[in-house]
């Protein structure tokens, strides 16, 4: 029978408790903030980070792990398991997947690496069911299939409200000419098909606000949300107010809300947030 063991990178979003209950590995990203390296939940919490972030002097530098701190990882993975499936954060924001590929062709173990697609709580949907299934005894393959549906059913939507960050960090290097000669600009950007895209732009978060009332009517129109997650990065006033909104039209979808990996406070900066949810 399958033994899988499923592994993921620190840009996820997921609760130590759930780490534990479902006998995932985490593979932590590096941070470098004015000259000082951090090991991502290791050496630095998330609040930590952020808190650090907002009075650096440059913009902190986020790196893909070595091909060491995979090996360390699988090290620990106990023989009995037939398989290794590394389900990593998409390639629009970082080469961990790739990494994860190189550390795949070199351990002896039998080892498969997924582009999620994703990242955050929206890879943390493909994280917790793939090891629920592995729990089941499902076979590599199975879990492959059933979370390639988690994937085409995950909703992704952030609001940027300060674009310095991103356009410095060149995820959206190929919008850089419109965007920065506009002042006080805002953004909804949404993630798919490994592609980081602005839905919408304007001044102010007027802009982010209109968006998202109608994601809220988004959600209270779709049937069978299974969950939902509320990342940010370092304020909390519009966070609790899409909070309180999600619970009234969606009471019984379980929510979690909570501090952004590094990776995504370096690349979206002060202010942003992201929703994120998948259906069945």
């Amino acid at each position: 029978m399958s033994k899988v063991k499923i592994l993921t990178d620190s840009s996820v979003q997921i609760t130590p408790e759930e780490i534990e209950k479902f006998d995932i590995g985490v593979v932590p990203l590096t941070i470098n903030i004015d000259g000082n390296t951090y090991t991502d939940g290791v050496d630095i919490t998330r609040e930590e980070f952020v808190k650090e972030m907002d009075s650096s002097n440059e913009l902190p530098k986020t790196s893909q792990p070595s091909i060491g701190t995979f090996m360390s990882v699988i090290d620990k993975v106990p023989e009995d398991y037939t398989d290794i499936l590394s389900l990593n954060m998409t390639e629009a924001i970082s080469g961990t997947v790739n990494a994860a590929r190189q550390v795949a062709e070199m351990t002896d173990r039998h080892m498969e690496v997924v582009d999620t697609e994703f990242t955050d709580r929206a890879l943390a949907f493909q994280v917790i069911k793939a090891a629920q299934l592995a729990q089941e005894g499902k076979s590599i393959d199975e879990i492959k299939q059933a979370i390639e549906v988690v994937r085409d059913h995950t909703y992704l939507y952030m609001g940027v409200t300060s674009i310095e960050n991103i356009l410095r960090g060149g995820r959206l290097s190929r919008f850089a000419s419109t965007l920065s000669t506009l002042l006080n600009i805002n953004l909804v950007l949404t993630l798919k098909n490994n592609s980081l895209d602005i839905a919408k732009r304007g001044r102010g978060r007027k802009t982010i606000e209109k968006y998202m009332s109608n994601v809220m009517e988004e959600i209270k129109s779709l049937e069978n949300i299974k969950a939902i997650g509320i990342s940010y990065v370092d304020k909390m006033d519009y966070v609790n107010e899409l909070k309180d909104k999600l619970k009234e039209i969606v009471p019984d979808v379980p929510l979690l809300i909570r501090v952004t990996s590094p990776v995504i406070a370096t690349h979206a900066g002060s202010g942003a947030f992201a929703i994120e949810f998948y259906t069945e």
